[in-house]
């Protein structure tokens, strides 16, 4: 009765330890600029879904060819590591072996690297679709962006694939027809979950001494609450607000995704490009046998008038081939990693923006004055 009462309530937010984090960011970036996949363990408790652990996947070396490590191939292996065979069996025996040792051993997803925010692909679709299907309908995927994490600012996102996406995605069928009876948009794939970094209370005190160094001569008890609270001895809370936040430089990071969202906005154009080529052939093909029915009604029209047998009309499906149309997935996903480029840039400039106005007096002569 509880289990049915867990699965109905829906999944509100993701609690990761800060161990795991800690595990997540290490082996992303050692493996940067390859692609870092592992699953991550945990338990379900009242929509919560808490993160307890994380083991990355084996990795498969790719042999040297003519000198030079292929990069992209090591990238393709580790993007479908998790729906592998081998690392399902793998991950099978890694929460076979926790249960033993009595501690959370249940699958609650996977995690994976990314590099500048492109993480929304076709890899990153079929993983979590076959964790969801397969595994657990109640796993996310975290996404930790190195590139960005590397700038001074932890980038680490949870995501689900949507009800109508799944529904769509086991049909298979992403055709103009098919999306606009199930009404499914970009902005429908994905499922983004707050997250939320977890410390024990041992590991928070220990944050609160990391601040200030301990002192070496020894220290008098204070006579009384006002003198514990102004003790010049006492430590500064963690993350004690500096100066490097005013910082007026603009940052790299900014440039590169403008360059990296002008090259799905070409992708965009040439997926439109290819699609509106299809409707052209189309179009061609329909008025070639539009003219052949006709031309087929008119010789029945006249046998029956001679009274000889008919000839069948229907003998256009063998004479004439209608063109493929393209698979309107690829244009669902490039524009929402278009948005997710875009999410980026606004949030980017947001911080600068507001830097550049406070200092504005400063930057323009006579602005001051005026």
């Amino acid at each position: 009765m509880a289990d049915s009462l867990q699965k109905e309530m829906p999944l509100k937010a993701v609690q990761v330890e800060a161990l795991v984090v800690m595990k997540i960011i290490k082996h992303c970036s050692q493996a940067f600029p390859t692609t870092a996949t592992g699953f991550v363990v945990g338990m379900d408790t009242n929509g919560t879904l808490q993160v307890t652990n994380s083991f990355p996947f084996p990795t498969v070396e790719i042999p040297n060819t003519d000198g030079h490590h292929d990069n992209n191939a090591a990238s393709n292996l580790a993007a479908a590591a998790p729906r592998a065979k081998t690392n399902a069996a793998y991950q099978n025996e890694m929460i076979r072996q926790l249960r033993e040792v009595n501690v959370d051993a249940n699958n609650v997803g996977w995690y994976t690297s990314a590099n500048m925010g492109n993480f929304v692909n076709l890899n990153m679709i079929e993983n979590q679709y076959y964790y969801q299907k397969e595994l657990n309908e109640r796993t996310v995927a975290i996404v930790h962006d190195v590139s960005r994490s590397s700038q001074g600012s932890l980038s680490l996102r949870a995501f689900r694939l949507s009800p109508p996406f799944m529904a769509a995605y086991k049909e298979g069928k992403f055709t103009t027809e098919s999306l606009q009876k199930s009404n499914l948009r970009y902005q429908d794939i994905l499922v983004e979950l707050p997250l939320v970094i977890h410390n024990s209370h041992l590991l928070t005190s220990f944050l609160h001494q990391l601040p200030s160094a301990p002192p070496t001569e020894e220290l008098s008890f204070p006579s009384n609450l006002a003198a514990l609270t102004n003790d010049s001895n006492t430590p500064q809370q963690p993350l004690y607000p500096n100066f490097d936040s005013l910082d007026l430089s603009i940052d790299p990071f900014l440039e590169k995704t403008c360059d990296l969202l002008l090259e799905s906005i070409e992708t965009h154009h040439t997926e439109l490009n290819n699609y509106q080529y299809y409707q052209r052939q189309l179009g061609r093909e329909q008025a070639k046998i539009t003219a052949w029915q006709q031309k087929r009604k008119a010789e029945n029209a006249a046998r029956t008038a001679s009274k000889q047998e008919l000839l069948p009309e229907d003998e256009w499906t063998k004479l004439f081939k209608l063109p493929q149309e393209p698979n309107r997935l690829e244009v669902l996903l490039n524009s929402r990693q278009v948005e997710q480029y875009a999410r980026q840039v606004d949030g980017f400039t947001a911080s600068v923006t507001g830097k550049m106005f406070a200092v504005k007096s400063n930057l323009i002569p006579g602005e001051l004055e005026s």
